[in-house]
């Protein structure tokens, strides 16, 4: 299998940022982002949301406050793996969970932002790769830590099941399989 350049660039990005030495369920925050990319891999996802999947903690996330690299840098992170690559990683990493959860399935979706604690309204497609992003992520971190799954497990599944409109069929086959027993 070739390695793109991108991907190459964003791992050596991500191992100069300390990934590889950030302890994390699995093993490395490097080595979860390596799986989550495989996975949205294994789901057929287009390369940006591939390496979104990849990146998507450089920021540091609301389950996981810990940035790899700070907001002024996001220049050189789209220099890396692309804009619209790295506009996904900046709203998945600024999503204010609580916030965003319970509208992100309907019409007036909106992303609620906890760096700067605004609320913009979300299109189908950010909608759609946020859902799956989120799917990668979390079902990695239940596959990787059987606590986490037994804690989450149940509530995750209900939160997929209502974002199943907005997830693929890989995606959503991972769900049931993988929390269908919480």
């Amino acid at each position: 299998m070739t390695v793109s350049p991108s991907l190459r660039a964003a791992r050596a990005l991500l191992v100069e940022a300390g990934a590889d030495r950030i302890p994390h369920p699995g093993g490395t925050l490097l080595a979860h982002l390596d799986r989550v990319h495989a996975r949205l891999a294994a789901w057929d996802a287009r390369p940006a949301l591939r390496l979104a999947g990849l990146c998507h903690a450089c920021y540091g996330t609301d389950g996981f406050p810990e940035p790899l690299l700070p907001l002024d840098r996001r220049a050189d992170l789209a220099a890396v793996i692309g804009a619209e690559a790295e506009e996904i990683v900046r709203r998945y990493a600024g999503c204010a969970r609580e916030a965003t959860y319970p509208t992100l399935d309907g019409p007036d979706a909106r992303f609620h932002d906890r760096f700067t604690g605004t609320a913009v309204p979300a299109t189908a497609a950010e909608t759609r790769d946020f859902a799956e992003l989120t799917a990668a992520n979390e079902l990695d971190l239940a596959a990787e830590n059987p606590d986490f799954r037994a804690r989450h497990g149940r509530d995750l599944l209900a939160l997929f099941t209502r974002l199943r409109p907005l997830l693929t069929e890989a995606a959503w086959t991972d769900c049931r399989a993988l929390l269908g027993q919480t």
